[in-house]
């Protein structure tokens, strides 16, 4: 994307044995939609391989690290905070505060996989709802970036990728990112 200040999203918790899909695709959604890293809980550190894995195949950048100190990421972030909740202002009321306090430095967005402490609420610059009914993180995650980029993420170019999909009315198409398009 353009120069600007990273995006890093804060995976906050982790349920073994419930949260293997979800938190691979809160990953793999941060990286598609223009976030520049995911930091993950140590319980779910199995996760950062796939989204490498997806990382290397269809390009980046894109960052996973792990941390056994979720909160110490939040309490200790050097820049503006969004933590995203049913229960928070509507993202349409918070989107063009948020912009331009990212214009200026580093976001972290939280996205939380159970309940999560109320420090987080707390910590938070802004509790952004995407909306008030009960629905998934990585539906709200994707909808917060849209909005935060305003739709440019759509228009992202990967580096370094091995593979890429080209665009079909149906089926599929996917090729070696060297391969001339038209073959």
């Amino acid at each position: 994307m353009n120069e600007r200040p990273p995006v890093t999203v804060l995976r906050l918790g982790h349920r073994p044995g419930r949260d293997e899909r979800t938190t691979t695709h809160v990953g793999l959604t941060a990286r598609a939609l223009g976030a520049d890293r995911l930091i993950l809980e140590d319980v779910a550190a199995g996760r950062r391989d796939t989204v490498a894995d997806i990382t290397d195949r269809f390009g980046g950048p894109f960052e996973v690290t792990v941390t056994d100190a979720p909160l110490g990421q939040i309490r200790n972030w050097d820049g503006a905070i969004a933590h995203l909740t049913m229960y928070g202002e509507p993202v349409q009321a918070v989107t063009e505060d948020i912009q331009a306090r990212h214009h200026d430095g580093p976001l972290l967005v939280v996205v939380g996989a159970e309940k999560v402490p109320f420090e987080v609420y707390e910590h938070a610059d802004w509790n952004v709802g995407v909306t008030n009914q009960p629905h998934s993180e990585i539906a709200a995650l994707a909808v917060f970036l849209d909005r935060l980029f305003e739709g440019r993420e759509l228009d992202r170019e990967f580096e370094d990728a091995e593979k890429r999909v080209i665009p079909k009315e149906t089926g599929k198409r996917v090729v070696d990112s060297k391969a001339d398009p038209q073959e």
